[in-house]
């Protein structure tokens, strides 16, 4: 904060200067010249008054907003940012991120729900939060959602990595189809359904990563289930709840919804990110029990009998999970479907 605009002392211009208190201070030094604005020439205590120190980030890259006394840089596709200027103590010093993975695929045939992408973030920064940065450029790197799976292929595909300086998030794990479970990942896929064999949803935050203020990356895939002979599949993992398990109240196979997504203002606004993909369902008697995608970029699963839709994607840049499919191909929209790219958000004080 500034100097006093009233009485000052030499300790005030210590602290201004990250100077320890009780320090002779050089009236003639760099620094107090330039804290007081007089390159040459005598200074006095009255030149001092209502003086700040504070330096602040200045970078580029990404598509660049403002929220009041901070910059905010989003990454919906891979890029550089790059510091210039690294601030100091008084200004700024370090960043807050969001980093998210892409999300899973959605599995085929009786196919569980897409994972979402891994979501890790330090916003709000408690006291350990943010990531001191210097004067240099970062790659950064945003992953791509996984694929649906071709004719015949076990699972889905696994969401790609995001990554920011030492942050690294892992992508969705992929959705499975009948009798197989869902892969792991930052969040995980839902298992595929069997009439015959439980099979277990895929492991979230997998491997196990934390962030300050979120710690875990995302959360377990849904089970199927088998109750008179019928198969459910399970929905995709969120990145703030775990995919469900398809319903046991009608005898015809129910899809699970998929997990929610973790939400943050980090651009100054709230926004959902990170839904898990809702699970296949042959004939959806039951409202409630729709596959469902999880709120926050989660595909929906398909219904292939008499209330037909289609299966969906994941939401782009919301890293979510690719609604499962009762198809081996995508001809008739039943199929797999594609998990959702995921972004990479960075945020700091400039003023």
């Amino acid at each position: 904060m500034p100097t006093p605009s009233g009485q000052i002392s030499l300790d005030d211009v210590n602290t201004e200067l990250d100077i320890a208190p009780g320090t002779q201070i050089n009236m003639d030094a760099a620094d107090v010249r330039a804290l007081a604005e007089v390159p040459t020439g005598a200074i006095s205590m009255s030149d001092l008054q209502n003086k700040s120190n504070a330096q602040f980030i200045v970078a580029t890259g990404g598509t660049i907003t403002t929220d009041g006394d901070f910059k905010v840089h989003t990454f919906n596709d891979s890029g550089t940012f790059v510091v210039n200027q690294a601030g100091n103590p008084a200004g700024s010093t370090s960043v807050d991120y969001l980093v998210l993975a892409g999300g899973g695929g959605g599995g085929q045939t009786n196919g569980g729900g897409g994972g979402a992408g891994g979501q890790l973030s330090s916003f709000p920064s408690p006291a350990v939060g943010g990531l001191p940065v210097t004067t240099t450029s970062y790659p950064v790197s945003v992953g791509a959602g996984g694929s649906k799976p071709s004719p015949g292929v076990n699972p889905g595909g696994n969401g790609s990595p995001s990554n920011f300086s030492t942050v690294n998030s892992t992508g969705g794990g992929g959705g499975a189809k009948q009798a197989f479970p869902g892969n792991p990942g930052g969040s995980g896929g839902g298992a595929g359904a069997s009439p015959n064999f439980a099979q277990p949803g895929g492991g979230g935050n997998s491997p196990a990563k934390s962030a300050p203020a979120t710690p875990v990356q995302g959360f377990p895939g849904g089970p199927n289930v088998i109750p008179s002979n019928y198969d459910r599949p399970g929905g995709g993992g969120g990145s703030s709840a775990a995919g469900t398990f398809g319903g046991t109240g009608s005898p015809s196979p129910q899809g699970a919804p998929g997990g929610a997504g973790r939400s943050d203002s980090i651009t100054g606004s709230s926004v959902q990110r990170g839904g898990g993909g809702g699970g296949s369902s042959i004939n959806a008697q039951q409202v409630h029990l729709l596959g469902n995608g999880g709120a926050g970029g989660g595909g929906q699963g398909c219904i292939s009998s008499n209330q037909y839709r289609s299966s969906s994607n994941g939401g782009t840049n919301q890293g979510g999970g690719g609604g499962g499919g009762n198809a081996t191909s995508d001809g008739d929209g039943i199929g797999g479907k594609l998990g959702g790219k995921g972004v990479v958000i960075i945020r700091y004080k400039f003023q």
